[in-house]
């Protein structure tokens, strides 16, 4: 059995770690580079990084920061925001990212996957889904949760694995921010649809909804952000946790 993983999140605006609410209300919560070395002390899974204003600004994630995390870390790390071509891949992947995450551009330009996967392989490309719950129905997103598109979210799936994506990052938007667990209903169906590894975000508040998530749904890998940026935890005691209860993780 593939042991879990736990996966801390920075969302960069400005060159900044920010955090807020089902993506809106963002508060500052510190220097991305301190962060970075703080978690790789801590020996995490590995790490995401999302540059949030990157696609509506209509502009390339922020380089710089990723090249001076990628000196001094040394996890895994996978990138998102902004990036809408395989000559944007190529930098991400050059500052030192091990993968990126596509989301508003496999939408629009779903091609892109398949290129890229040829180009730099399955594993380098996770696909970012972004959902909001509506009459019963997980609604697909775009643009950092702005723009709702007229997308059946198995399909969007389906269709993301056949372009060739390795990996589903999949964000409940009603979920984020507000620490009161995961949405398993919606681990659950992209569980369903596809044969890809999985990444849940949304919803972490205390290391009991990480047990609960991972027992529940069976998910490979959890996200998280808000349950370091706003309580005394920190991944060597989530993971302690976590093995305590049973879980199958790595314990550093």
């Amino acid at each position: 059995m593939h042991k879990i993983r736990i996966i801390p999140i920075l969302l960069l605006k400005d060159g900044r770690m920010v955090k807020g609410k089902q993506f809106g209300n963002f508060r500052d919560t510190g220097d991305p580079v301190y962060a970075s070395r703080i978690y790789n002390a801590q020996f995490v899974d590995e790490l995401i990084f999302l540059d949030i204003d990157a696609t509506n600004q209509r502009r390339k994630t922020d380089l710089a920061v990723i090249e001076q995390v990628s000196k001094e870390c040394f996890m895994p790390l996978s990138i998102g925001g902004g990036i809408t071509s395989i000559e944007q891949i190529r930098e991400v992947l050059n500052a030192g990212a091990d993968k990126v995450i596509i989301n508003t551009a496999a939408i629009h330009d779903p091609e892109l996957i398949a290129e890229a996967s040829r180009i730099f392989g399955a594993q380098c490309i996770v696909v970012g889904i972004d959902v909001r719950r509506e009459d019963g129905e997980y609604v697909v997103y775009s643009h950092s949760g702005r723009n709702r598109e007229a997308l059946q979210l198995r399909d969007h799936i389906k269709r993301m694995e056949e372009l060739g994506a390795g990996e589903i990052f999949i964000n409940s938007i009603d979920q984020d921010g507000m620490m009161k667990g995961y949405d398993h209903e919606l681990i659950r169906e992209v569980m369903d649809t596809t044969t890809l590894p999985v990444i849940a975000c949304g919803g972490a508040g205390n290391f009991m909804h990480l047990v609960d998530t991972f027992k529940s749904t069976g998910v490979g890998a959890l996200a998280m952000a808000s349950i370091y940026h706003f309580g005394d935890n920190n991944p060597v005691r989530a993971r302690s946790y976590l093995k305590n209860n049973d879980i199958n993780i790595k314990v550093v």
